[in-house]
C-alpha cells in the first residue's frame, strides 16, 4: 500500500511539473479566454483516453504503474483547481460571456479529446 501510495506521488509531483513546464510554452490566453490550462486539460484527456485504451487491450501494466500513470501523473498533469480559479477570475472580472465560452470549450473539448486519444489507439494497433 505505501508503494502505491508512493508511486501515485512521484508521477503527481512529475505531472505537475510537466504541467507548469508546459504552461509557460502555451499562450496565457486568446479571446479573453484563459486558454493554458484549458489546452493542458485537453491534452491531459486525450493522453487520458490513449493510456486507458493502452492499457485495456493492449499493454499488460502492472497496477503499480497504472497508479503511477494515471492517478499520479495525469492527475498531476491536468488540474480542475486551476480550471475553476481561471473561470472564477473571469466571473470576478464581470466576463460572463467569455466564463461561459471557457466553460463550454474546456468541457467538450477535454471530451472530444479523450475520445480521440481512445480511437487513436485502436486505429494504431
Amino acid at each position: 500500500m505505501i508503494l502505491e501510495y508512493l508511486l501515485i506521488g512521484l508521477g503527481g509531483a512529475l505531472g505537475a511539473i510537466f504541467r507548469v513546464a508546459l504552461s509557460n510554452i502555451l499562450p496565457y490566453s486568446a479571446f479573453n479566454i484563459p486558454i493554458y490550462i484549458m489546452l493542458i486539460n485537453i491534452i491531459g484527456c486525450f493522453l487520458m483516453g490513449a493510456i486507458s485504451e493502452l492499457l485495456g487491450l493492449y499493454w499488460s501494466a502492472s497496477l503499480n504503474m497504472k497508479y503511477f500513470l494515471i492517478s499520479g501523473l495525469l492527475g498531476g498533469f491536468t488540474t480542475f483547481s486551476a480550471f475553476a480559479l481561471e473561470f472564477g477570475l473571469l466571473i470576478e472580472k464581470g466576463q460572463y460571456l467569455e466564463s461561459a465560452f471557457y466553460i463550454l470549450l474546456s468541457v467538450m473539448l477535454s471530451l472530444i479529446a479523450f475520445f480521440v486519444g481512445f480511437k487513436i489507439i485502436k486505429l494504431v494497433f
